[in-house]
């Protein structure tokens, strides 16, 4: 039964090389060869088996964690596994755990803060696992607004000593990962006194817990932050709350690569200028964009495979029901959907080169290019993010009601997923920044400041405000150039309208918190165009392969069209493009659904997912749904008796008429 695959027929329809859709999905040749051979190493292995995941109590999920964590460092060890390849693993195992928040915010935060002393002392015992890191800023009263972090960072200049304290309630150090039960050490951020003088929130080195027994240092009290959304899902990680009391630490773990203080006591910047710590912003808000589109890739190949097996309705004559995926509605749904995992994947490669791009400036003391990068690396956060988690949710009710159970993989992939449209930004904080940005380059544009980067179009203002899409058939909305010049001019248009009407305020601040809602909308317009117009930068590149670079063309126009229809009322009212348009617009969507329909399944197998990683009795590879499903049904621990623990002291009771009632 295994060995028949359900979805041969849907392959044989592929119209490009699968092989080399899954080399761009992978960015290159040798990033498809690690994937492959760490996905399958983890899929091998019986420690990472995650089948009953969802049915652990909260302590089992735990002790789980640390097994699985415990033995991805031995592979890695044993295998002389690189950076590269030992992330990969760990990405596999799929289980959220404190190694996530050692390697990918302890270390880096070491990297990027500290000096080259700092970085002797501690890296080689983080690097060997000799310590355990986590990254403790977030408070119990303060996350998006870190300058209101309230832990205080005294100086005792009698000492040379810094004295760690939590002043209030609201000052406990709230949500980090890996602090609740694992962590030895933590980046902690608080406001650093001098004498009478708060300098602000910096970052301190901190040891929590003893390297002999694990207790927790004197001083410190720390534990964790109790049960979260879903079952399994994030309830792996430790996320934890830390209390200082009077805690000391030596001057020298204080970050001291962009400002010191002596061992007199003086306050001073250092010649490394303060902009680099945006270097490591810009690098996890581009890794959280990457993980954006495998997020987003597992739950539409989820979606796509089962909907291609699910057969409802439409039976002629006795013969089959048409297959779900063969409805229009289920396509319009679904297809933008696997589209904007393609874009999303696109637009993560190039904030890669970005990131490298601003830290080289950054080391020649470029700083030119840094706001822009800021501002568009945290709108492409918040875009990609908030897309996925509803794009997640959208794909477990196109499962219909299989969708809803945990064995699907949806549910518990939501459950994980969603806290990334808070953590690392709140999105709705991070697109007002984006905001302040647009507003800035807007008032600039008559100062001869040429706007760069992704706000480089902005330098076309005349053309932008004059310009008339001159779509006259269906088919001309395929034109790449037709396409950006229309997401171009609402982005823009959209915010010169927002300057004009903050103008209008004698306080811009005023203005700024009354106008909010359609700042929001002239950002995301700006990160719309940021991922359209850098697939359609990807499609101008040589793409090998049979047929591959067309199917890419297909879906970045079901991307943009998609968009395009979706916020029609923007393109709209902003006169980029008449209603007339948009209807063929649309009527232009709906035939790339029917060319985008043969190969769907194909596409969602370029992502090149083991069925351990998916975790989905519905987007299984073989489609064998409806075994798969029976099967598991007769594994939940419910089904280990037949007639279920407490029959006899309360069902029996019911249908015997042996309830007692009480005279009340």
């Amino acid at each position: 039964m295994e060995a028949l695959d359900y979805h041969a027929e849907e392959r044989r329809k592929a119209e490009f090389d699968l092989e080399e859709m899954k080399i761009v999905w992978a960015g290159s040749r040798q990033n498809y060869e690690i994937s492959d051979r760490m996905a399958r190493l983890v899929a091998s292995d019986p420690v990472f088996r995650k089948d009953n995941r969802t049915m652990l109590s909260r302590k089992d999920l735990f002790k789980d964690t640390l097994r699985k964590a415990a033995h991805a460092w031995k592979r890695i060890i044993e295998l002389r596994l690189s950076e590269e390849e030992a992330h990969m693993l760990r990405s596999y195992v799929d289980q959220p755990a404190f190694t996530d928040l050692h390697w990918g915010m302890f270390i880096p935060a070491i990297k990027g803060q500290g000096t080259e002393e700092q970085h002797e002392k501690w890296l080689p015992m983080a690097y060997k696992m000799q310590i355990i890191g986590c990254y403790a800023q977030t408070e119990l009263g303060h996350g998006s607004n870190v300058q209101g972090l309230e832990t205080t960072a005294t100086f005792d200049s009698q000492t040379d000593e810094f004295v760690i304290h939590s002043p209030t309630l609201t000052s406990s150090k709230w949500w980090p990962g890996g602090l609740g039960k694992v962590s030895t050490h933590a980046v902690v951020y608080a406001r650093l006194i001098t004498g009478v003088q708060d300098h602000g929130v910096h970052g301190f080195i901190v040891q929590l817990r003893s390297l002999d027994d694990h207790s927790p240092l004197p001083g410190i009290t720390v534990g964790d932050i109790g049960m979260k959304f879903g079952s399994g899902a994030y309830n792996s990680m430790d996320n934890g709350l830390l209390r200082f009391d009077h805690v000391r630490i030596p001057r020298n773990q204080m970050l001291m690569r962009v400002s010191q203080v002596t061992r007199e006591g003086k306050f001073v910047q250092s010649d490394v200028p303060r902009q680099l710590v945006y270097g490591t912003m810009v690098y996890v808000r581009q890794t959280i964009v990457s993980d954006a589109s495998c997020a987003l890739a597992r739950a539409v190949c989820i979606a796509t495979r089962y909907s291609a097996v699910r057969r409802q309705f439409g039976s002629q004559n006795g013969g089959p029901e048409t297959q779900v995926i063969d409805y229009k509605t289920q396509q319009s749904r679904l297809f933008p959907l696997l589209a904007s995992a393609y874009a999303f994947r696109f637009v993560g490669e190039w904030l890669k080169w970005l990131y490298a791009d601003v830290t080289q400036r950054l080391q020649a003391n470029d700083f030119s290019t840094l706001p822009e990068a800021h501002a568009c690396t945290a709108g492409l956060k918040s875009m990609t993010t908030s897309v996925t988690a509803d794009a997640i949710e959208e794909c477990r009710k196109l499962c219909g009601g299989h969708g809803y159970l945990s064995n699907s993989g949806l549910p518990e992939l939501f459950a994980v997923y969603i806290p990334t449209c808070t953590y690392e930004g709140d999105n709705v904080v991070l697109l007002l920044q984006v905001a302040r940005f647009l507003m800035k380059t807007v008032s600039q544009l008559g100062s001869g400041k040429k706007p760069v980067g992704t706000t480089a179009y902005m330098g076309r203002a005349e053309h932008l405000m004059q310009c008339r899409c001159e779509v006259e058939r269906a088919e001309d909305w395929l034109k790449p150039s037709v396409i950006l010049e229309a997401f171009e001019a609402r982005a823009f248009r959209m915010s010169i309208a927002c300057a004009k009407n903050l103008s209008k305020f004698s306080n811009p601040e005023d203005g700024f918190s009354e106008l909010s809602p359609d700042l929001l909308e002239a950002a995301i317009a700006h990160c719309q165009l940021i991922v359209v117009s850098k697939y359609i930068e990807k499609l101008q590149q040589d793409i090998p392969g049979k047929g591959v670079k067309r199917q890419l063309e297909i879906l970045c126009n079901v991307y943009a069209l998609h968009l395009l229809h979706k916020h029609l009322g923007d393109f709209v009212t902003t006169s980029c493009i008449t209603p007339k348009q948009g209807a063929l617009a649309n009527e232009q969507l709906r035939l790339l659904y029917s060319q985008v329909r043969p190969n769907a399944i194909t596409l969602v197998d370029a992502f090149n997912y083991t069925d351990h990683y998916l975790g989905s009795v519905l987007g299984c590879y073989n489609g064998n749904v409806y075994q798969r499903l029976y099967e598991e049904a007769w594994k939940d621990p419910l089904n280990d008796t037949v007639v279920p623990d407490g029959y006899l002291e309360y069902v029996r009771p019911i249908l015997k008429q042996h309830i007692r009632t009480a005279r009340l």
